[in-house]
């Protein structure tokens, strides 16, 4: 006999409870002996624990907040002396591969030391950096995050007919 000849069939037949005592499931049908779930009507949600609190109620919770907001990408100021150029904004920076997104706030802090002057065009930058920048005869000018451009063409929108 083949594996592919066997005769099955893939239903399977319901159990027949309380058809006496020698199918098995007699008497008591499954159900054990006296009890709440021996009961008919019985209707117990999951999370009961037979009337003290339930486990779900005695789990602690978190506590406090986490917050939603994305923490600005950091870009050190040893690293700012690899980027080429005399403007250095994020996409600048994307380029150089100092942060992993152009559209997410960028901060500068100090690590290192600072041999650029250029102007830095992002969002924020520790005044330490702002001080040394400044001395080196750079300039620090603060921009708000850039916004992504929508991939989606252009639609034509019907004019408007006046009456």
């Amino acid at each position: 006999m083949k594996y592919n000849d066997l005769q099955t069939n893939s239903t399977k037949d319901r159990k027949r409870v309380g058809r006496g005592i020698s199918s098995g499931y007699g008497k008591t049908a499954g159900r054990g002996t006296k009890g709440q779930g021996a009961r008919t009507g019985k209707k117990l949600r999951p999370t009961f624990a037979g009337g003290q609190l339930p486990i779900v109620q005695g789990v602690p919770k978190l506590r406090g907040f986490k917050s939603k907001r994305v923490p600005a990408q950091v870009v050190y100021t040893d690293q700012l002396n690899t980027v080429k150029g005399a403007k250095i904004d994020n996409f600048a920076l994307f380029d150089a591969g100092l942060i992993s997104t152009p559209y997410h706030a960028v901060k500068v802090i100090a690590r290192g030391e600072l041999t650029c002057k250029a102007t830095v065009e992002i969002s924020a930058m520790s005044k330490s950096v702002i001080e040394v920048l400044a001395s080196n005869g750079g300039k620090f000018v603060k921009t708000p995050v850039p916004i992504k451009k929508s991939t989606k063409p252009a639609e034509d929108k019907p004019e408007k007919v006046e009456k």
